[in-house]
């Protein structure tokens, strides 16, 4: 069913405020995942409320968190994040970072003992609003098998990035080391439908078209992919002092303890290198080259780097954002949660 963008923001931080958070904390998680679902990236969206609510409920997410922003030098702070939302707490550090490149040309700000934080493209796009470049990785638990291996090591430990051009628009990616984000599975599970047969394996280490018999998932391009992801780790683990590998949280072991993920922006000001307005101009043309490439066969036309979700957003502020109906349905019930998620395997329904 279509929800109008207002709407279904308010829908779920009713929902989360109701299970514990803040109404400022919820408002900023409901921004964070109605910019997913508007966007067409369902599987960071309104799906996931049910399980932040769970976690929440079970204080697993600190209510009332005590964010503490330590300065290590005169580009570079930690943004120790008591657990609390991970929506938030990226928000306000990359807040923090924004301030900081603006005056000193250059941010790096690490994220210590945050939950799950969604579309880490909400917060780069942050940076690109504010005429800075924009990079985060993160973070997640163990489903992945590495290059070569039969058992998972790796989260899908995503990466994003976006750079302005004029007129407001901009670059933007996010992108997980895999194949696909498991929160893909999820959403073809919550739609039953079928997954290409090079997203995941089942527990053979098999290749698999049913989203319910996924046991691990694939880095994307074979040891490219199994790279990516060991550099998010390095950045957002190993650098913080925090967990690594597989000994990252789950993210449904215990719903009622805090998740300790790490999370690292990086931000630059084009100013110190040439001039932002040269910066955004020359992103202007390469918007316009690439969309003035010749398309390949069974192609339209060449998009440049979100140019993809813009055109999705567009559709769904004038029509509503989809939403699917069990969704919606829990979203308008008095039900907190159904206590769905906790002490569960990952890839279990």
């Amino acid at each position: 069913m279509r929800v109008a963008k207002e709407d279904l923001t308010k829908l779920i931080q009713t929902k989360l405020h109701r299970a514990g958070l803040t109404e400022e904390h919820a408002g900023i998680v409901a921004d964070v995942l109605v910019f997913a679902d508007a966007k067409g990236i369902h599987s960071h969206g309104a799906m996931r409320v049910e399980y932040y609510a769970e976690r929440i409920a079970k204080k697993g997410i600190t209510h009332n968190p005590e964010f503490r922003l330590e300065k290590t030098g005169p580009c570079t702070a930690i943004f120790h994040g008591d657990n609390g939302s991970g929506h938030v707490a990226a928000k306000l550090a990359m807040d923090e970072a924004i301030k900081i490149a603006k005056e000193n040309g250059v941010a790096v700000v690490g994220m210590k003992k945050v939950s799950h934080s969604g579309a880490i493209s909400y917060f780069t796009e942050m940076a690109a609003q504010n005429d800075l470049v924009g990079f985060s990785v993160c973070q997640s638990d163990p489903m992945v098998v590495p290059f070569g291996g039969a058992e998972p090591y790796y989260g899908t430990n995503p990466l994003a990035f976006a750079a302005p051009g004029n007129d407001g628009k901009m670059i933007s990616f996010d992108m997980a080391t895999t194949v696909q984000a498991w929160g893909k599975i999820l959403h073809a599970r919550s739609k039953h439908e079928s997954i290409p047969d090079t997203w995941a394996v089942d527990e053979n280490g098999e290749a698999t078209t049913d989203p319910h018999k996924v046991r691990a998932l694939l880095p994307i391009s074979g040891p490219k992919g199994y790279g990516l992801m060991m550099m998010v780790d390095v950045l957002s683990g190993i650098l913080l002092g925090l967990p690594f590998g597989n000994k990252v949280s789950s993210m449904y072991n215990d719903l009622s303890e805090g998740r300790d993920l790490g999370q690292l922006h990086i931000v630059i000001n084009p100013d110190a290198f040439s001039s932002v307005q040269m910066f955004k101009d020359n992103i202007t043309q390469t918007m316009k080259d690439l969309n003035g490439i010749k398309p390949a066969k069974g192609f339209d036309k060449v998009l440049y780097p979100g140019q993809n979700y813009d055109a999705v957003a567009e559709e769904y502020e004038e029509n509503g954002i989809e939403i699917v109906d069990d969704i919606y349905n829990y979203l308008v019930s008095d039900v907190i949660h159904n206590d769905a998620y906790d002490h569960q395997d990952a890839f279990v329904d």
